[in-house]
C-alpha cells in the first residue's frame, strides 16, 4: 500500500462553490489566499477518520 497516496482533497472549484453558496459571490484572490491558508484548521481529520472507520468496521 502507498503510504503517501492522496485520498482525499479539495480543489480550488469546492471552495468557490461554498462561497458561492454562502456569499451568492466567489472569493477574491486574496479572500482565497486566507482561507486556503486556515481551512485545514477547521477539519477534523482525525474524526472523519474515525467515523469513517466505526461506519465500515463496528
Amino acid at each position: 500500500m502507498d503510504r503517501e497516496k492522496i485520498i482525499y482533497s479539495l480543489n480550488i472549484e469546492d471552495v468557490q462553490n461554498v462561497a458561492d453558496q454562502e456569499l451568492a459571490r466567489e472569493l477574491t484572490e486574496d479572500e482565497f489566499k486566507i482561507i486556503e491558508s486556515k481551512l485545514g484548521d477547521y477539519i477534523d481529520w482525525y474524526g472523519s477518520i474515525a467515523a469513517a472507520i466505526d461506519d465500515i468496521l463496528r
